[in-house]
C-alpha cells in the first residue's frame, strides 16, 4: 500500500501553474492551499511558516506571494499604499474592508453592480473592476447607508 506525500496537492499545484517547485514553494502552497479560501498578508503567513518549522526569510515570503499571484493562483487585494492581502479565491468578487480589525470578507460579485465606466484612457483597456468596501464599527458613526436590516447575505460578521 502506498501513502500519499504529504506535499503532493501543493506540489501538483505548482507544477500545472507553471511555477517551479522549489522545498520554500511547496510548503508555502501547502500553507496557502490546503484549507479553505483566505486572506492572508506575507507577514502573517511568514508567521506561519515559522510555527511549522519552514525555514524561510520574510523577502522570500513577498517574492513567493508574488510569483503565485502571477501565475494566478492568488489574488493581491492592496487595501493601502503599504497594507496588501493575497486571496486565495481567484473568482471575480470583491471585498468588505473592515478598517479598526484589519479584515478583508468576500462578498460575491453578483452582489455589486457597477452600471458605468469612464472611458480609460488611449491605448488601454480595462481588465476588472475591484470594489474594496470599507467599514468601521456602527458606534463611530458617519457611515454610508447599507442594507436593510435583516439582509444578511451581505454582512461580513
Amino acid at each position: 500500500m502506498t501513502h500519499p506525500r504529504p506535499f503532493k496537492r501543493a506540489l501538483d499545484l505548482l507544477i500545472r501553474s507553471g511555477v517551479r517547485p522549489t522545498r520554500q514553494r511547496i510548503g508555502l502552497a501547502r500553507l496557502l492551499f490546503e484549507g479553505a479560501d483566505r486572506h492572508i498578508t506575507a507577514e502573517q503567513l511568514h508567521g506561519e511558516a515559522m510555527a511549522d518549522n519552514l525555514k524561510v526569510s520574510l523577502a522570500t515570503v513577498y517574492n513567493t506571494l508574488h510569483q503565485f499571484t502571477d501565475a494566478g493562483l492568488l489574488h493581491e487585494v492592496v487595501v493601502d499604499a503599504g497594507r496588501s492581502y493575497f486571496d486565495t479565491n481567484t473568482t471575480r468578487h470583491h471585498h468588505f474592508f473592515h478598517e479598526p480589525s484589519g479584515r478583508l470578507t468576500d462578498v460575491p460579485g453578483s452582489k455589486v453592480v457597477v452600471e458605468t465606466l469612464p472611458q480609460p484612457p488611449a491605448g488601454t483597456r480595462v481588465t476588472r473592476v475591484d470594489v474594496i468596501i470599507r467599514l468601521t464599527d456602527a458606534t463611530e458613526g458617519g457611515s454610508v447607508p447599507g442594507p436593510p436590516v435583516g439582509d444578511s447575505s451581505l454582512e461580513p460578521f
